[in-house]
């Protein structure tokens, strides 16, 4: 059974829209030619310091492989002059001069020591002050081995030798120490002719990378410009695809993705064109009527002539008022944002009678019986409030316009497990089969109908819908009386928000 509704006693608050503020925050423009040259210079620099380091241990290390076998062959003579003196005593044969370090190879960068020390550690040769080795049982007998150490402050390489002595009895044999110790200034100064040697070409070389880096960037970025060129050659109104057979192919997505935005800009621009042009066509037929009423008005000089005359002033201003109302209401539905950043969580059934009671009086004007069914629980969806409440009105406007006096409209809100459903129902003249996909065009009207209006009811319905991901079906009234009346039945299918509502059958209409 249908719920009639009352008109309101208070008037619904009005829709009032407030363009959303936009912060516009401060940008820095970036070069990619610069970021690009920053990513490859900067691990450059980086590593060239470390590349220095690493050379320079390396250089070290070089240098230090010649010396070491000097040292270790004069470790190699020493060990050989120790001798034993009656299986007791050790000692040090000296040259001819008595000089054992006359025997070395010295020179006068370097200052050479050596040491021999006997079986207990006594002293047999050599400078006192060179240092022993640490932990001597962890090294072996008969092998030269290399440490770095100091003496008198000054750091040296030293290299020693464990010499096995063997005893006159069966115990184990004891062990003698060789060293001989030698400063670094000769290392240092090859490690030093090496870095030189290393260094000073990358001198020259590091400028000749950045200038090639540099061309190569220029010479790699070069299709941008000419990109840029291109867009710039052209004619202000010229939205036609950009050829990307002459761009990179890594420029080709970005040439794609401005190609489809220059398809969508020509598809706005065309729509506003199409509209301009059919608003400046239809408007002409509402002003030239007005105009003409005027005249004939101000030409009467009998009473009742321009008392009609004025009439039909009013009803022309009515219809143009109406007119431009609805290009303005099909404005704003195509420029509403599709991206559904404007919707909100919305009961459908409370919209629709707010709605349903801003008609309730024109429908008494009408002599028509206005109805709202709603069911029992909350339908949710999301959506723009004042979009659907444009919608719904021109759902209602058109049922009542195309409704004879004393029939009735119902606007009827329920839902199935995953939709909502908005229905308007009428019992006027319906719409044939043929003319239900014509219907939803601009200033498309029913040849024969007699109704005034504009056509773009069901247009802005349409592109409303679309905006929210709904469906609009055309039926005949499945409760219609009269064979030569079989209304209209508008169907919109929208998704739930929160498909949580009992289920319901599903009816089919013809």
């Amino acid at each position: 059974m249908k719920a009639r509704e009352a008109p309101a006693d208070e008037a619904d608050d009005d829709d009032w829209f407030e363009p959303p503020t936009t912060e516009q925050d401060d940008t820095i423009e970036h070069s990619l030619f610069g970021e690009i040259l920053d990513w490859m210079l900067a691990p450059l620099l980086l590593l060239w310091p470390m590349s220095i380091a690493i050379t320079y241990l390396v250089a070290k290390g070089i240098a230090n492989q010649p010396f070491d076998h000097a040292l270790e062959d004069s470790v190699t003579v020493l060990t050989q002059q120790v001798k034993q003196a009656d299986g007791a005593m050790l000692r040090h044969v000296p040259d001819k001069n008595g000089k054992g370090r006359d025997f070395l190879r010295g020179d006068d960068v370097d200052t050479l020591y050596y040491l021999v020390v006997g079986p207990r550690g006594e002293y047999l040769n050599g400078d006192r002050d060179l240092p022993p080795p640490q932990d001597p049982d962890k090294y072996r007998s008969g092998m030269v081995l290399f440490r770095n150490d100091t003496i008198h402050g000054t750091p040296v390489r030293v290299a020693f030798s464990y010499l096995d002595i063997p005893s006159g009895n069966d115990d184990e044999p004891s062990r003698a120490l060789v060293q001989v110790a030698e400063t670094l200034e000769k290392r240092a100064q090859l490690a030093n002719e090496i870095i030189k040697g290393v260094i000073l070409p990358q001198f020259i070389i590091l400028p000749v990378i950045l200038a090639l880096v540099w061309f190569a960037l220029a010479r790699g970025l070069s299709p941008l410009a000419q990109l840029q060129e291109r867009i710039r050659a052209r004619p202000p109104d010229d939205l036609s695809p950009i050829e990307s057979g002459q761009v990179p192919e890594e420029i080709t997505p970005l040439v794609g993705s401005l190609n489809e935005m220059l398809a969508r800009l020509s598809l706005s621009i065309d729509m506003q064109k199409r509209f301009i042009a059919d608003a400046a066509h239809q408007m002409k037929t509402p002003l030239a009527g007005m105009r003409m009423q005027s005249e004939l008005a101000l030409r009467q000089t009998d009473h009742d002539e321009i008392h009609r005359s004025l009439l039909q002033l009013a009803k022309s201003s009515e219809a143009a008022t109406r007119l431009v109302n609805q290009l303005l209401a099909l404005a704003r539905a195509e420029n509403q944002p599709q991206a559904g950043t404007a919707f909100e969580p919305i009961e459908l059934s409370e919209l629709a009678r707010g709605v349903v009671q801003d008609w309730v009086q024109a429908s008494f004007a009408q002599h028509i019986d206005l109805g709202f069914e709603q069911p029992a629980y909350s339908i949710l969806i999301s959506g723009n409030a004042m979009m659907l409440r444009e919608l719904l009105s021109n759902l209602i406007d058109n049922a009542l316009r195309y409704t004879p006096a004393g029939g009735s409209v119902t606007v009827r809100v329920r839902s199935t497990l995953e939709l909502a459903i908005l229905e308007v129902e009428d019992t006027g003249p319906g719409i044939a089969p043929a003319e239900r996909a014509h219907v939803f065009e601009r200033f498309y009207r029913i040849l024969g109908s007699n109704v005034d209006g504009s056509g773009l009811g069901l247009a802005i319905v349409r592109e409303i819908a679309q905006q929210h991901g709904a469906e609009v079906d055309i039926f005949n009234n499945p409760r219609a009386q009269s064979p030569k009346l079989p209304g209209t039945l508008l169907r919109l299918s929208i998704a739930l928000l929160l498909p949580d509502a009992p289920e319901e059958d599903d009816i089919t209409y013809g």
